[in-house]
């Protein structure tokens, strides 16, 4: 049974009640949204599909948000970025339900954010979070929707894959830098990053009992495979400067975190008077590197963790005066 009246605000309120199913009720400023909203559900209904649309109105945002960071987001490697993200993203689109997340509210959101100075790729990550909780509302927590409405607007171009060689000369400055921070850790870790071409987050979880002649082995990676990376005599010789510590087994232990780590980092950086600079640009050299001693890609893509070669291509830009001796037979 459905009625339709008006309310004292002059706006048209639409009831279906069922028997054995929760009621159905929305507002409408026209009656004939109304009516055709009616016809619409009883003929779910009807056919056997049921949307409890009355639980989807009283959902909020934030609470589909706040669930998801203690669901699915620790599942996750990069945990500490996506709750950072779901912050922000809360903060603009949490006073919503789920009935209000249309594609005309998500794009103001996207442009918002450019708006602010943001770059594409950042934009981007915090869309594919907004989508993928929506999606896991859908799919597995019972709130229906017809369809994904971040998958209905246009995603912000990204711009090309960043370039970003070490000097000799910065090399120099941010090893000098690094020692005057009264860390032996920092330049240790500077060049063992450099010579075995780790992330960030691989280096940090390393731990003595991984490393055997020489080779350092990868249990804790981006892609949830484990691999085998062999160390050069010079990030061997890097981590042997720095002391154990017996109640931690990590080799890097100063520091618990990445962002604990990147905190120092830029410190380090702003000390060296080097510009643009992150720390990832040195897994970036390393690669490019070991292309430059003679590798070939497969061996590159062994040492490095890439399962694409296109990806692996972006991580690889090779110094002109390097392919100048080469093509000279120098």
């Amino acid at each position: 049974m459905a009625t339709i009246r008006q309310l004292r605000t002059k706006r048209w309120q639409a009831v279906i009640r069922r028997k054995g199913l929760p009621n159905q009720y929305k507002t409408f400023t026209i009656k004939s949204e109304a009516s055709q909203w009616v016809r619409n559900i009883e003929s779910q209904v009807d056919k056997g599909i049921f949307n409890d649309y009355a639980l989807l109105e009283k959902t909020q945002m934030s609470g589909l948000f706040a669930r998801y960071a203690i669901e699915i987001s620790p599942l996750k490697k990069s945990y500490a970025k996506e709750v950072s993200r779901l912050k922000r993203i809360t903060q603009a689109l949490g006073q919503l339900n789920l009935t209000q997340i249309t594609p005309t509210k998500i794009a103001l959101f996207r442009d918002i954010r450019l708006s602010e100075g943001l770059s594409g790729a950042t934009v981007v990550k915090d869309l594919n979070t907004l989508s993928h909780v929506i999606e896991i509302a859908r799919k597995e927590w019972g709130y229906y929707l017809p369809n994904n409405p971040v998958k209905l607007i246009r995603k912000p171009q990204v711009s090309s894959h960043r370039i970003r060689r070490l000097s000799v000369a910065e090399e120099l400055k941010l090893l000098l830098a690094a020692k005057s921070s009264r860390s032996i850790m920092m330049p240790n870790i500077i060049i063992f990053a450099i010579e075995a071409g780790m992330r960030l987050g691989e280096i940090l979880g390393l731990e003595w009992q991984d490393i055997h002649q020489s080779i350092a082995t990868l249990s804790d990676t981006k892609n949830g495979e484990s691999r085998e990376v062999p160390l050069s005599k010079k990030a061997m010789q890097a981590i042997k400067h720095i002391p154990k510590n017996i109640n931690n087994p990590k080799i890097f232990w100063r520091w618990t975190t990445v962002s604990g780590f990147q905190s120092s980092w830029q410190r380090v950086v702003k000390k060296s008077d080097i510009s643009n600079l992150r720390f990832h640009d040195l897994r970036h050299e390393a690669i490019s590197r070991f292309f430059e001693k003679g590798l070939n890609p497969m061996e590159v893509s062994a040492i490095s963790g890439h399962k694409s070669m296109q990806v692996l291509k972006r991580y690889t830009h090779m110094k002109p005066s390097y392919l100048l001796q080469k093509i000279n037979g120098i």
